[in-house]
């Protein structure tokens, strides 16, 4: 994998990744960690673009996923607020019965790779069952927007926080480096501030369903 700029090619936004020290937490804790992270820091998901990835746990299907020692918490802020999104270290964020000590925050520039992924995109129908063409129907029309031609691959569909958030896995295949760094800076869909519509490079776009 590799990227398709330099590395003195930077966007306007940026991670910051934080080591997290506790035992487990719930599978659905979106709104609960964002929620946390909002005590902490007000107003981090309204600015442009802001939004915090998802958390991984071990698999499996029980109420808990158990962290490891090489979990991050990873926000992605406008550049000229990596040092307000810093201050989350050293912060308690309390997420349902789960209570998690924030480290010290390490910077990670946004790579533009010809290859993106995003565990969850939100489908704009939250009322009832997401439907796979509708969905891709509204991604087009964003990346339309954005300017930026891609191969969309949809993964599996998904159901999480009760029901209240659901749409499926993405994968966006054939990116060139401009468009790329788009996607990342503007992300696909809603709800940034629960970990959607969020991109990751990727190695390929085998295991978009995995």
């Amino acid at each position: 994998m590799s990227a398709n700029v330099s590395d003195e090619v930077l966007g306007r936004m940026i991670d910051i990744a934080f080591a997290v020290e506790g035992d487990a937490l719930p599978r659905d804790h979106r709104c609960e960690l964002a929620a946390a992270i909002g005590d902490v820091l007000p107003g981090w998901a309204k600015q442009d673009g802001a939004g915090v990835h998802r958390l991984n746990g071990a698999a499996g299907g029980g109420p808990l996923a158990l962290l490891s020692h090489r979990t991050r918490l990873t926000l992605r802020v406008p550049r000229e607020r990596a040092a307000e999104a810093a201050a989350l270290a050293g912060a308690s964020l309390q997420v349902g019965p789960a209570l998690l000590r924030v480290g010290a925050p390490q910077p990670r520039e946004l790579r533009p790779y010809s290859t993106l992924y995003a565990h969850l995109v939100a489908a704009a129908d939250t009322a009832g069952e997401a439907d796979e063409v509708a969905f891709l129907d509204a991604v087009a029309a964003e990346l339309s927007a954005l300017g930026v031609a891609c191969r969309p691959i949809c993964g599996r569909r998904q159901v999480v926080e009760g029901g209240a958030l659901q749409g499926f896995s993405l994968m966006l295949d054939g990116l060139g480096a401009a468009g790329a760094l788009r996607v990342l800076e503007a992300g696909i869909g809603r709800h940034r501030r629960w970990g959607c519509g969020l991109f990751v490079p990727h190695k390929s776009a085998v295991a978009v369903g995995t």
